[in-house]
């Protein structure tokens, strides 16, 4: 929310700089990378990701693998395929010397990039979500890398040994086909101890074995029950031991590690989590977060998804606590020192990511479905809360099993809500592991709050995300920017493997696969994934099986694979230009560039699926005609009756439309006329289009202020909610500039178009959930404007609720607005920070912090920015929600921004550098900033960073978001000040 008292923040002090926010909450929501690893060792510069937008819930369809408001679909943002280590060669540092010596006999760098494959999302209408991989062509069921003639340079240890291996990927000359994992975790000293047993094949002779380690304390390795010595190079977590005798092909051998290590104190790897129960007790546990990077912080292993294994776990713990795995438990055994262990199931073929457990105190509830036992945990004081859960998940699961013809092949699934968890979820094999937020729902949560626990479930079982609309704009406008990368993209640094989580890697190829699927009918589609699924089940593949498997079925002239190699292997996207001369209409295509910096934008072309309707038939599906546009012109022919045409049917493609000042003028006439004339997708990809062309320069703000005059007569949620959110961005930008004239005639201009639909809104219980996004939308911005119909309406049902011992039930859409208005106060913000602290009910808990984040007293803004630093008060992974909140706001953008600058360390401690919830962080504090003066000092603060993040894409993003903002104030400002 913005100001609920314009008239009196701007007088409210200012910190020492001069810098502002973000348009954005959260970024949802994970992605699945690559899955392979080469033959032979390939070097970091050559190494190609491409993330998933969503994963099966049987990924492993494919591989053997089970597989928020903007800020709660966060949810599944974090997944990683490929493991890479910690620096690229361009990163040591002096201490990590380094040898040149000349190749040895090992197969050494490959002679051509390599490609990674990541995972997209199918979607359907029936909310159906699918993976792609996309993965290096030298791999193991590929024949080996061609050799190179150029030396290698090796690095040295710490303790000054030559290390035997030079790259990020490990070699594969070696697999693993078996783990044995015993742990035995102390949750009072937070530490644990832990062996591994791993069984490998020699695929190509070699005399050393090079995997990964992480935070560990080696006490013994042994090799065929021989000891020996581990060496370690800590820049890119890797061990290796040196056999002194070549390892024969073909032949296995077994390796064995003991060791020690701490508890991880961040999100990553096997962690500890708290939280504070009913009786103020404080009540420890453990889970995992492996995905992408970090299963090599539990036990030494080949963290890369290609080395896929068994594993047969074993967990010691004390009495009071439950263990779970993947698999289902096959027997506990009480040990003379009054422990337990439980001894799991060997799991079938899987990658380390994949693998998790938990020790905790939880309950439970089960069912049957679908030959499968379906559980839900949650901590004891929530137990009540996991009902909707169970009843959701096994029916998500027969649709699935149903849709794809494969049934889920596990006798058990377990989903599990952590108190302490920072990704929205992760679809672990047999364990899936949420948010509590994400998966809890109270007696006094709402429709939308189901709405988005059954989305995320549906996420993780199959991979998906129900509002592709939203989504679609949101991967738009970041595809948009120079700083972008192609869905397949050329990473080098773990880093970088963070950082593409991002809208593009998820949500463009979410909507490049929604695209394919509306083109071909979602029939086809779906028979070109069952074929694809069958034939490549538990193998790996590359984007040409997808595409080979879809033209098998397609059965149409068109190259499934050169037209989809358009939209992944360049970045950006089309825009189409339109005009008409009589019945010939003419085509263009260029690249969709917002461009600050006078960059040249690509010659790219792309195979553009270009749908339409024209005014004689647009509503329904038959009315829908295709054009296969490759060219950078074409032209077609229309009937001289035809008055206008609507392109991209229903916003399923992923491009932008300019149909020139003749074709909007006709478009919104029309719309003037009959609003209905057009589906409620296509009136909001209209208004998307408006506003990213007056972004671009090629529309003019007041063209974009003076076509919406429709909207007057609009009623639909999509359309309404798209206008919302531009004219909203449009008026922060202008207030966190304090340009008071310009704000005050923006909020008119606001309620003008809809004021009277926001007064018009009742209060009580809606029954429809659309209806309620809407509600909640137009209050919002009605209490953020501080329209006093809405601040009064919601301080009055804020007393009664209060006055009710809070049992009296505000609908769940309307409570972030209504404890907003009333966290203005001092008095009743110390109110909600008590009800904040004492509540069990994730929903309500996480719009109560919102709310009080949108308080407008600098001490208090203050306050919670430290209290979600440290973890105490409130939860670290919430920080990056305070911190958005916050900076929606004048009064605190500042001072957030100033927070960042001041513990960006101990950020980096938190959340490592690259990751959803940093990329999260610097939007929200710098993407509102318009003035040079704010340009010049987020540049010099990245800059000093070095290493520890000016490297990140989304540093460049942030710069380029500024400038972009500066470029369109210098355009438009004097305009609206006439204007307005």
């Amino acid at each position: 929310l913005d100001s609920f008292q314009s008239d009196i923040i701007y007088r409210d002090p200012l910190p020492r700089n001069m810098i502002e926010n973000s348009m954005f909450e959260e970024e949802p929501d994970v992605m699945d990378l690559a899955k392979e690893s080469p033959s032979c060792p390939i070097d970091s510069d050559d190494v190609v990701y491409e993330p998933r937008s969503s994963r099966l819930l049987v990924r492993g369809l494919g591989e053997n693998d089970q597989d928020d408001e903007e800020e709660d679909y966060e949810s599944s943002a974090r997944l990683l395929g490929m493991s890479f280590m910690n620096r690229s060669s361009n990163q040591r540092g002096a201490t990590s010397s380094f040898v040149r010596q000349q190749p040895s006999g090992l197969c050494s760098m490959p002679s051509a990039k390599t490609t990674v494959l990541g995972v997209l999302v199918l979607v359907v209408v029936a909310s159906v979500v699918m993976v792609i991989y996309f993965l290096p062509s030298c791999t193991f069921s590929k024949e080996g890398c061609q050799k190179s003639n150029s030396s290698t340079i090796y690095p040295v240890t710490s303790e000054g040994e030559l290390f035997p291996w030079s790259e990020l990927r490990l070699p594969t000359s070696v697999r693993p086909v078996q783990y044995e994992i015993s742990l035995h975790l102390n949750l009072t000293t937070l530490t644990f101890q832990g062996s591994v047993t791993i069984r490998v094949v020699v695929l190509n002779e070699t005399k050393v074995i090079v995997l990964h380690s992480s935070g560990m304390k080696i006490l013994k390795c042994t090799f065929q029950d021989k000891e020996v010595k581990v060496l370690e190079y800590k820049p890119w977590q890797q061990i290796a031991i040196n056999i002194s005798e070549n390892l024969k092909k073909g032949q296995t051998y077994v390796l064995n590690i003991n060791y020690m290590a701490n508890l991880s104190s961040s999100y990553d790897g096997f962690y500890n989590s708290s939280y504070i129960d009913t009786t103020w007790e404080k009540r420890v546990l453990a889970a995992t977060q492996f995905e992408p990077l970090a299963a090599r912080k539990a036990f030494p292993c080949f963290d890369e998804p290609a080395f896929k294994a068994t594993f047969l776990i074993k967990i010691k713990r004390e009495r009071e606590y439950i263990s779970l795995s993947n698999m289902p438990k096959a027997k506990t055994t009480e040990l003379p020192d009054g422990l337990f262990e439980d001894e799991f199931e060997s799991s079938v073929n899987m990658s380390t990511y994949l693998v998790a457990f938990i020790v905790a105190n939880f309950s439970s509830v089960s069912m049957n479905a679908s030959n499968t036992v379906v559980s839900v945990y949650a901590v004891p004081d929530k137990k009540d809360q996991v009902h909707y859960a169970l009843q959701t998940a096994p029916q998500l699961l027969q649709f699935y099993n149903s849709f794809f013809d494969i049934n889920y092949p596990l006798r058990k699934l377990d989903l599990v809500g952590i108190p302490d968890f920072l990704a929205g979820a992760m679809e672990n094999w047999g364990l899936i592991t949420f948010r509590e937020t994400t998966l809890l729902v109270g007696n006094h949560s709402s429709d939308i709050d189901k709405q988005l626990v059954t989305s995320v479930i549906a996420h993780e079982l199959a991979h998906q995300d129900n509002e592709f609309l939203r989504v679609r704009f949101r991967a738009l406008e970041k595809d948009a920017l120079n700083s972008s990368h192609p869905v397949s993209s050329v990473v080098n640094t773990p880093e970088q493997v963070e950082e593409m989580f991002d809208a593009v890697s998820y949500e463009k190829g979410a909507s490049i696969l929604l695209m394919l699927n509306a083109t071909f009918t979602e029939q086809v589609f779906r028979e070109g994934i069952k074929e694809y699924l069958k034939k490549y089940r538990g193998g790996n593949t590359d984007s040409n099986d997808l595409w080979s498997s879809l033209s098998q079925v397609i059965k149409q002239s068109v190259d499934v694979g050169q037209m989809m190699n358009t939209w992944t292997k360049q970045k950006g996207f089309p825009l189409v230009t339109v005009s008409r001369a009589g019945t010939q209409v003419k085509l263009m295509q260029e690249h969709f560039l917002l461009n600050a910096n006078n960059v040249t934008a690509s010659s790219n072309l792309w195979h553009i699926p270009l749908t339409y309707v024209n005014d004689t038939c647009s509503n329904s599906i038959s009315c829908r005609q295709v054009f296969h546009f490759k060219d950078k012109t074409a032209k077609f022919e229309v009937p001289t009756s035809v008055k206008w045409l609507k392109f991209n049917y229903r916003n399923e493609g992923f491009y932008v439309v300019d149909y020139g000042d003749k074709g909007w003028e006709a478009l919104m006439d029309a719309l003037k006329e009959n609003v209905n004339v057009l589906s409620r997708e296509d009136r909001a990809s209209l208004i998307n289009n408006l506003f990213a062309l007056s972004r671009l320069g090629k529309v003019s703000i007041i063209q974009v202020l003076n076509l919406l005059t429709y909207l007057k007569n609009e009623t639909e949620t999509a359309p309404l909610t798209e206008a919302l959110r531009q004219l909203n961005h449009i008026y922060r930008l202008l207030g966190k500039r304090s340009d008071l004239f310009l704000v005050s005639r923006m909020r008119t201009h606001i309620f003008d178009h809809f004021g009277d639909l926001m007064d018009s809104q009742s209060w009580g219980k809606e029954m429809s959930v659309s209806k309620q996004e809407l509600r909640s939308a137009l209050l919002e911005t009605a209490c953020t404007l501080n329209r006093l119909n809405c601040t009064q309406q919601a301080k009055a049902l804020f007393n009664q609720w209060m006055a009710s011992n809070r049992t009296m039930r505000i609908p769940g859409e309307l409570l972030k607005v209504v404890l907003s208005v009333a966290a203005q106060t001092e008095q009743d913000w110390n109110t909600l920070f008590n009800t904040y602290k004492f509540s069990i009910l994730d929903s309500e808990k996480r719009k109560t912090l919102q709310a009080l984040a949108s308080t407008q007293n600098i001490r208090t803004i203050m306050w919670i920015l430290q209290a979600g630093l440290d973890g105490n008060d409130i939860q670290t992974p919430e920080l990056p929600l305070v911190i958005s909140t916050v900076c929606r706001h004048f009064a605190g953008h500042l001072y957030a921004w100033d927070f960042v600058k001041e513990n960006w360390d101990k950020l980096t401690q938190k959340f490592p550098v690259g990751s959803f919830a940093l990329q999260s962080i610097i939007a929200s504090t710098t993407s509102q900033f318009s003035r040079k003066l704010q340009l010049e000092e987020v540049q010099s603060f990245f800059g000093s960073l070095k290493e520890r993040g000016s490297q990140m894409r989304s540093v460049q993003e942030a710069i380029e978001n500024i400038e972009l903002n500066i470029r369109w104030m210098e355009s438009n400002l004097a305009t609206l000040r006439k204007w307005l």
